[in-house]
């Protein structure tokens, strides 16, 4: 970040069921039938998942009744024999048991059969003796897809169904369990917990300059009021309230974010988070003074936010999502700023880039002087899901898909999404293996990371439609011996959430892989998301990655990241930390909300695939390229901070900037900041290069479009283009 320029003259001012009943209910039913390999503490698979069956005996008996662990709704079929009833799990997965839990109209002779496909069938038992009532079958093999097959008919009525489940087991069958405690990190707090502020405090003071420790916390208020509070918020830190809505949870204080540690600069406050609370500040304002991988989601500030250092120093953010601040937020020096689907009193300052898109209050777009880029609605979002208490039991809400979003998903009450009892979770805690998070990942397990710093042998394999991969604190991934840290399968609805990924000293491929080559499914409907997940390269040691995220799928949502190659630090150094990409995108219709993505050493963003989006991004070219001669790109002078291949015929991206501070060699010159084919479809709103005090310059702002900015010599002053072509 800009930790030498000096400030912009504009940016001063001075300057469903609960665990328990499915547990009691997996309980039973193995009770009734014995079954001669039935395994401990089973883990329930086919909850939720979609559905179909041959026929429906009327309306209000579809098949969606017996898997949604309610034992008063059902499916019930056509009066005919041959009907069947079938669970898509996501992905193939070991399979241990079925569970059905007959209504009186049952079946004397079915079959249960498993697929990988969906088209081809084995028999993993079959019965001409059914008894009805609740039967529990031990089976053995791995599918997808799981149906039960009716023969015969025991009545003259249809086949009917209270609950279908199934259950998967282990590697050898050993099961791993989900839920669990949540481990030391994790700082769970009411309103009658004495010491609250001296905890906070003391972890402050641990984390509050620990830029690359190993410390990892997260604050977990439990829904109340808590009095003259004032929580500040240091490295690899979340705070959190545990209500389904920020107005469970309220703080009479604030949640602070300053920049004493680094002498009023806030440029280098990175990796911490607050969600999920309402806070009414003790002087009316509540300070947050961030620059990238700091989210401020599901607030509700009952006062005004200041975004600066107190001082007015530098700072380098931010992004806000889903909130309410009743009053002004202070941008003041600001160097850019992006606010999604939420609601604000006001907007103070610009400086180079403020981003606002579904947002209630936002100012009106002014680019380049105010330099306001704001959209009505953003166009597809979909909010990070989070952990939350329900009564006394732990849960994590999946918010549901929004188009054309605007404001928040909670003004008008509870929002709208899916509740996941923990104990469909794996609870990850340091020390774990990536075998062991394998393995809870083929169970069907969900996963939550707890605060810490894991290194993974191995890749970690997300294979399952709508798995949850949720961090706390922080979390941290460090893949070793080269491996890629995280790969999606090409599936529905997978959420990727609050973690950052460390690349480690040999070099990986790749550090996240959201599908594989050539992906081609249509996700559409329920796309993967990817929100507040954070990539190092370098910083907190020597560190190395080709490229950090490559997006293969369709219709990927990325959500607020910072893909950083770190400038400063342990590590760094043009061949120590090397990585010549940031984020490649191949898969069409993927939407890019917040993206940060800095110094990487030839293209920081590559997009390939079509009808490609982007609401507000930035950018750093690396500081440490030694010459000219290293960063010459054929006859090009550099690499293009953010590329679209010749290929595209249709693209479209509002409110970048991209910034040089070539401080090794500041007569470096970049031909452009954006390179992007010339076509109608491929559109560009509100773009800016800066040099930071004439550390290197820009020929152009977009292709040969856009002035240069050597006319501003040791001036930092953007050079802009309102829209291209």
């Amino acid at each position: 970040m800009p930790v030498t320029a000096p400030p912009p003259a504009s940016g001063r001012v001075r300057r469903s069921l609960t665990a328990a009943v499915v547990t009691a209910l997996a309980a039973t039913l193995l009770s009734v039938v014995p079954a001669t390999t039935a395994q401990a503490a089973p883990v329930l698979l086919s909850q939720g998942k979609p559905v179909t069956a041959s026929s429906q005996e009327h309306y209000g008996t579809a098949a969606a009744g017996a898997v949604d662990g309610d034992l008063g709704t059902r499916w019930s079929s056509a009066a005919s024999d041959g009907q069947w009833l079938q669970v898509d799990l996501g992905s193939s997965v070991a399979i241990s048991q079925v569970v059905l839990r007959w209504e009186a109209a049952y079946a004397k002779g079915y079959r249960i059969e498993l697929s990988t496909d969906g088209t081809n069938w084995s028999t993993a038992y079959s019965t001409a003796t059914g008894a009805g009532g609740n039967e529990t079958i031990a089976v053995s093999g791995t599918a997808r897809y799981v149906r039960m097959q009716g023969v015969t008919r025991a009545t003259g009525y249809g086949y009917s169904l209270w609950e279908f489940q199934v259950f998967g087991g282990g590697d050898g069958g050993a099961t791993l369990p989900g839920g669990g405690d949540l481990g030391p990190n994790v700082h769970v707090v009411d309103p009658s917990t004495p010491g609250i502020q001296a905890k906070l405090d003391q972890v402050f003071q641990e984390q509050e300059s620990a830029q690359f420790g190993s410390g990892r916390h997260a604050f977990l208020f439990k829904p109340g009021t808590y009095d003259n509070l004032n929580a500040q918020i240091g490295f690899y830190t979340q705070i959190a309230g545990l209500g389904l809505k920020p107005g469970d949870t309220t703080i009479n204080g604030d949640v602070t974010v300053d920049a004493g540690w680094f002498n009023g600069n806030a440029t280098q406050n990175f990796w911490r988070g607050a969600e999920g609370l309402t806070l009414n500040p003790a002087n009316g304002t509540n300070r947050w003074a961030v620059s990238q991988a700091s989210s401020f989601r599901r607030m509700h500030v009952k006062g005004a936010l200041n975004l600066a250092p107190n001082g007015y120093g530098w700072a380098s953010g931010g992004y806000i999502a889903d909130s309410k601040v009743d009053g002004q937020i202070g941008n003041y020096s600001q160097q850019q700023w992006y606010t999604r689907d939420s609601s604000i009193g006001g907007w103070s300052n610009s400086v180079w880039n403020q981003t606002f898109s579904g947002v209630e209050g936002a100012p009106a777009t002014g680019f380049p002087e105010p330099r306001y880029t704001t959209l009505d609605t953003t166009p597809i979002s979909r909010e990070k899901p989070y952990l939350y208490l329900d009564g006394n039991e732990y849960k994590v809400f999946a918010p549901a898909k929004r188009t054309n979003a605007r404001g928040t998903t909670w003004a008008n009450g509870t929002p709208k999404g899916e509740s996941i009892p923990l104990s469909r979770f794996y609870v990850v805690k340091p020390g774990t293996k990536a075998a062991t998070i394998n393995q809870a990942l083929t169970q069907g397990l969900h996963l939550l990371f707890t605060p810490g710093v894991y290194h993974v042998d191995q890749t970690i394999n997300v294979n399952r439609a709508d798995t949850i991969v949720l961090g706390l604190g922080l979390a941290t991934i460090i893949p070793d011996n080269g491996v890629t840290a995280m790969k999606v399968a090409d599936v529905d609805g997978v959420k990727l959430a609050g973690f950052l990924i460390d690349a480690g000293p040999v070099n990986s491929p790749t550090l996240l892989e959201l599908g594989p080559q050539n992906s081609s499914a249509d996700h559409a409907a329920n796309p993967t998301t990817v929100q507040d997940v954070y990539i190092r390269v370098g910083g907190a040691g020597a560190g190395k990655a080709t490229t950090s995220v490559v997006v293969n799928s369709d219709d990927a949502i990325i959500d607020h990241t910072w893909v950083w190659r770190a400038d400063h630090g342990e590590g760094v150094g043009w061949e120590t930390n090397r990585a010549d990409y940031g984020v490649r995108v191949h898969g069409d219709d993927v939407l890019a909300t917040g993206l940060f993505v800095e110094h990487f050493n030839k293209y920081d963003v590559e997009w390939y695939g079509e009808r490609g989006r982007t609401i507000f991004y930035q950018n750093e070219k690396a500081y440490d390229a030694p010459d000219q001669a290293a960063i010459q790109n054929g006859s090009t002078k550099g690499y293009a901070a953010y590329r679209v291949d010749d290929s595209v015929n249709t693209h479209e991206a509002w409110g970048l900037g991209s910034y040089c501070n070539y401080n090794v060699d500041p007569a470096i010159v970049q031909d452009h900041g954006f390179k992007v084919p010339v076509k109608p479809g491929v559109k560009f709103h509100s773009l800016l290069v800066v040099s930071l005090g004439g550390q290197g310059h820009y020929q152009h702002v977009i292709n040969d479009t856009g002035a240069s900015t050597v006319p501003a010599g040791t001036s930092t002053v953007p050079s802009t283009v309102v829209s291209y072509p």
